[in-house]
């Protein structure tokens, strides 16, 4: 772990500019640049909050910031880990080239998408405070269900990035399993309104759920569920690890399929 750190450090400006350049790519060419990330979640959750509150009946005066909430953290998920899934394939140039530690590159992919998720969350604000949603001191605990967040994301990247160097068609079948994480996160409904009890355990399991509902939690001022943060943190974990041995062991054979 001590060498790790150290590596890290040697390499701490190329990882910092590979972060700059992320976010410089997911921009290029557009008129609206980083502010994009601020008008993209709102017309999304306008757009989420007439269809479903009007399909679904929900006129709460604040279901607008439950969906806000739930979409940002979701995109972040899958934003990260779409991005860490083709990162290795996407440096595949400098990699040939120069050494470099090769887990900075999904790692970076990660951190930029944190940024960009960061700047989002002025909306989030905003838009509580016009709906009358203010902020109280269990909000400030929402840091904790985005460091878990964060955890699982890079884990799931790490898995992600090793199995699409190898198996390329990874790729489409992720964005198939996102739309299956998309619908059991309850993005855009309650689900104890909506589904019964006996199918609300499914979404139990999800740990993004978890994680969007102790987010939300701490939003609303509410305190979080304990069980779905335990769970959702000891999966992270077990992810990252995971993901981490699974990157180490086959980072050497990169060169030889990309």
């Amino acid at each position: 772990m001590k060498a790790k750190i150290q590596e890290f450090r040697q390499y701490n400006n190329l990882f910092t500019e590979l972060v700059r350049k992320g976010i410089k790519l997911k921009y290029r060419r557009s008129y609206l640049g980083i502010v994009w990330s601020m008008i993209e979640p709102l017309l999304t959750m306008i757009v989420l909050t007439v269809v479903f509150g009007t399909l679904l009946g929900h006129k709460e005066k604040a279901f607008p910031v439950y969906i806000l909430a739930g979409r940002l953290l979701y995109s972040l998920f899958s934003q990260s880990t779409t991005a860490a899934l083709k990162s290795i394939r996407k440096n595949e140039a400098m990699i040939k080239k120069v050494y470099v530690p090769k887990y900075l590159y999904p790692l970076s992919d990660v951190v930029f998408n944190y940024i960009l998720f960061a700047i989002s969350l002025i909306v989030l604000f905003a838009v509580s405070l016009v709906l009358g949603v203010y902020p109280t001191l269990r909000t400030l605990l929402a840091v904790i269900p985005l460091i878990v967040l964060f955890a699982l994301s890079l884990g799931v990247g790490m898995i992600l990035s090793t199995i699409g160097v190898f198996f390329r068609d990874m790729e489409y079948l992720w964005n198939v399993g996102l739309m299956l994480v998309m619908y059991t996160c309850a993005i855009f409904y309650y689900p104890d309104k909506i589904l019964s009890s006996g199918v609300r355990w499914i979404l139990s399991c999800n740990p993004l759920f978890c994680v969007i509902s102790c987010f939300r939690d701490c939003v609303f001022g509410r305190p979080m569920n304990a069980e779905m943060l335990l769970y959702a943190t000891c999966f992270a974990l077990v992810t990252l690890v995971i993901g981490s041995i699974a990157f180490e062991k086959n980072q050497n054979r990169f060169i030889l399929y990309i």
